[in-house]
């Protein structure tokens, strides 16, 4: 075939794909407000599922949305720990989540058996616990956080007592360090994703883009090791940013530069073109990928609302007991 048929195959190709999303977007968008719905999405989700959405955003945020939504279905494109944590906040709705095998591999690292087994060595410590973790773990909390608010969390108690802090070990050396708490235990918990980055990976991306920001993103799907590097300066501290998703997402659509280097999962890279479609994003590295954030489609998101699949529901004695450390969560912003 010649170069020019073949490309008119692949702009064919490109257009029949794009007229499918358009339906889909559409029938999804017609049933979710025939249904009272709200379509939350998180910012790790494929592109055409943000472009579905009602709201895309970090952990913090979609669960503030979840709690004071008035639609009577939350469908949580995200991972099942989220959905958990829509059901908690709002007992009252209905939430779906379209893939119920869309776990994550840092809240796995952390059981509730296991937590409760480590309280009983520290008796009377306070536990601090990522969002990142199953009901069942935050029912034992006595805090949950994101890596946006892990430092205001840790420094609101009082200095004296003992923290357990987990599962993830790099922002639990990260608070660790910023906030110079020496009585502050650490979980050996880990994102897959993100623990793979290393300095050299960073190195690698910002010297091929010297002029870039540097922006590391700790937040919803894992943390990354790259804030203790940043930290301890074994990554070069010039322009580079330690961020949550949404202070990552401001500080793109504030920032005067035009040329970024992201450190995180590459899904936030759809909402960064969108903000900021006259601006280059490199990410560190192309296999920054959570095969279980992908695992939700379009047609998945459609099954969904035409079925209201898969419901996710948390038992009411877990959810009281989970209420109060993912409330504190929310208000130490």
């Amino acid at each position: 075939m010649k170069s020019e048929e073949a490309g008119q195959v692949r702009r064919e190709e490109r257009m029949a794909v794009a007229a499918e999303v358009q339906t889909l977007t559409a029938r999804i968008r017609e049933l979710a407000a025939r249904k009272n719905a709200v379509i939350l999405a998180h910012n790790y989700q494929v592109g055409e599922v943000q472009d579905a959405a009602d709201f895309v955003g970090d952990s913090l945020g979609l669960s503030q949305e979840a709690a004071r939504s008035r639609a009577d279905l939350i469908v949580f494109c995200g991972v099942h720990f989220m959905a958990e944590t829509a059901s908690i906040l709002a007992p009252s709705k209905k939430v779906l989540l379209p893939d119920l095998e869309a776990g994550c591999s840092l809240s796995d690292t952390l059981t509730e058996a296991q937590l409760r087994a480590w309280k009983e060595k520290y008796p009377g410590a306070a536990v601090v616990t990522y969002v990142n973790t199953s009901a069942a773990v935050k029912a034992l909390s006595d805090y949950c956080c994101t890596s946006s608010n892990a430092v205001k969390v840790v420094e609101s108690i009082p200095a004296e007592r003992e923290i357990l802090f987990g599962p993830d070990m790099f922002l639990g050396a990260f608070v660790s360090r910023t906030t110079g708490r020496k009585n502050l235990h650490l979980w050996a918990g880990e994102c897959h994703v993100h623990a793979a980055v290393r300095p050299e990976d960073i190195e690698r991306a910002r010297s091929a883009h010297p002029e870039a920001d540097f922006l590391i993103h700790p937040e919803c799907g894992c943390v990354t090791s790259c804030m203790v590097y940043v930290k301890d300066r074994d990554v070069r501290p010039e322009k580079a940013h330690i961020l949550s998703t949404e202070g990552m997402v401001r500080h793109v659509a504030a920032s005067p530069e035009s040329e970024f280097v992201v450190a995180t999962e590459t899904g936030i890279l759809h909402r960064m073109k969108k903000l900021a479609p006259g601006k280059t994003f490199v990410p560190v590295s192309d296999e920054m990928e959570c095969k279980y954030m992908k695992m939700i489609t379009l047609e998945k998101l459609l099954r969904s609302l035409e079925e209201e699949i898969y419901e996710v529901k948390v038992a009411p004695e877990v959810a009281e007991r989970a209420r109060l450390p993912i409330e504190r969560m929310i208000s130490i912003c």
